[in-house]
């Protein structure tokens, strides 16, 4: 059997990694910001992929933390991996990843990621990397149309001139315009159930220091009933 000691995790060209994202990540979709993919090989074959890139929202990410310069974090905003690898890969291909991430770009101070309790789980592999807890809300992140369709609030917002939204616009019979979140609950959209869960790792470690909000316990997320896990609620 396979070690998780034999997968070797190279940077990968989006040309390459979001073929693999489109197929193997629940939602099914890639996130336009994302800029530096990294590949999960085992014996020459891709397994998985971690996109990081700047947040969408990155000026309001970036006070989180005081002092953080423009270009001094980045977003793990994209991560999926098939079935194949052996346990506890994906953990060791978090850290291998910030590794070359600190050797090849030693400006990155931490880097933020956001575990889906509404649709995918609440963060186990972030704990299990050195991840820690910042957050903790009910999902107004992701948005399930009348006909199944789910989309992210910001992405609606930002590429709302993308064709998958135009098609979504054509299904549900409106015009192909621009709305805020707000306008599309009126037309019938509603949030998932669950909650949007907010890790940060620290490269630098004297940042943590910086943090300009708690860290929470882990024993939080069954307390505030937002555990996930394999897009179940309440369950690990």
């Amino acid at each position: 059997m396979a070690s998780a000691k034999e997968i070797v995790v190279k940077v990968i060209p989006a040309s390459v990694a979001n073929p693999f994202v489109k197929k193997h990540h629940y939602s099914g979709k890639v996130v336009a910001n994302s800029s530096v993919h990294f590949g999960a090989f085992l014996n020459g074959v891709l397994h998985g992929v971690m996109s990081f890139g700047s947040s969408m929202d990155k000026r309001k990410v970036i006070t989180l933390v005081e002092g953080t310069g423009w270009n001094e974090f980045l977003e793990l905003n994209r991560m999926a991996f098939d079935d194949v690898l052996p346990k506890n890969s994906e953990s060791r291909c978090i850290a291998i990843a910030i590794r070359l991430i600190k050797k090849n770009a030693p400006h990155i101070k931490w880097i933020i990621s956001f575990a889906d309790g509404a649709q995918c789980g609440d963060g186990t592999i972030y704990r299990a990397s050195g991840f820690v807890l910042t957050g903790i809300k009910p999902n107004k992140t992701i948005l399930e149309f009348p006909n199944g369709q789910r989309f992210a609030g910001l992405s609606l917002e930002a590429d709302f001139d993308s064709p998958s939204i135009k098609k979504l616009c054509d299904d549900m019979g409106v015009p192909h315009i621009y709305r805020t979140r707000s306008q599309w609950l009126k037309l019938g959209a509603k949030f998932v159930e669950g909650n949007m869960l907010r890790y940060i790792y620290f490269i630098d470690k004297s940042y943590r220091d910086k943090l300009t909000v708690p860290i929470l316990p882990f024993t939080r997320i069954k307390e505030m009933g937002a555990s996930m896990y394999l897009g179940k609620h309440g369950e690990h």
